[in-house]
């Protein structure tokens, strides 16, 4: 483990475990930034939360299609699809529709 280089333990992760039918899976890239801008947003006002909330909104999207899209099992991907509605009913009550 210590001679592994640092994209070998990121792929690693995102295999996730077990290998035969994942369950646990290290964020991927839009996940982090998600996660990133969620925290951001909530310690900051004006417009760094707003820019904060627009990023959350675009990553989490970019996870949930990859999910849909991608996803290793179907589990996966019902997620991917669930946090796909939850991004446009979460923006549709922000924009008053």
């Amino acid at each position: 483990m210590a001679n592994s280089s640092i994209r070998e333990l990121w792929d690693r992760g995102q295999r996730g475990w077990p290998k035969e039918a994942p369950i646990a899976q290290f964020p991927n890239a839009p996940l982090l930034a998600a996660i990133g801008a969620w925290l951001l947003g909530h310690f900051t006002s004006g417009a760094v939360n707003e820019a904060a909330s627009a990023l959350f909104y675009v990553a989490l999207s970019c996870f949930a299609w990859w999910e849909v899209t991608d996803g290793v099992n179907t589990g996966r991907r019902v997620m991917g699809g669930a946090v796909l509605l939850f991004v446009v009913v979460s923006l549709a009550g922000k924009l008053g529709a």
